[in-house]
């Protein structure tokens, strides 16, 4: 099995703490975020950022649907980590200053995945699919928070 990894990053014109509490808001404005590819969404445990525990089902692709159970934590002050207690999935969020009141989010997910062939071709379109889905989750947290 091999690491697979997809990374995908925005500038915000807000700043770093707004849009650090817009992502950690999981009952609040994190739902408003989620494109069409994210269903059954409900938060089972916090809210608010660490200790949060959230569900959600991702349909990366018209087959592929990864049911999704999500411990959070907070190891550094804004990062953001989401770790998949159904899979080796973990997504880390980081949210940093970018100057005049802008700030860089990047969020990147692994996983192991598979072997062979199937592992071949997860390596090479998984991180593309993500990297729509989460361009598209940036984008509504930028129309969220430069308001």
């Amino acid at each position: 099995m091999a690491q697979v990894e997809a990374t995908t990053e925005r500038i915000v014109a807000a700043d770093a703490e707004t849009v650090f509490d817009a992502l950690a808001d999981y009952r609040g404005s994190r739902p408003q975020l989620l494109p069409e590819h994210f269903s059954e969404y409900e938060v089972r445990e916090g809210g608010d950022g660490a200790g949060t525990l959230v569900h959600w089902k991702l349909q990366a692709t018209s087959k592929r649907v990864r049911d999704c159970l999500l411990e959070v934590s907070e190891p550094t002050d804004g990062e953001l980590v989401e770790k998949d207690r159904n899979s080796t999935m973990v997504t880390t969020w980081r949210v940093t200053p970018a100057g005049d009141g802008r700030s860089r989010v990047v969020v990147t997910t692994t996983w192991k995945g598979a072997g062979g062939i199937g592992g071949f071709f997860e390596r090479t379109f998984a991180p593309k699919g993500l990297d729509r889905i989460y361009g598209a989750i940036l984008a509504n947290l930028a129309a969220q928070v430069e308001k």
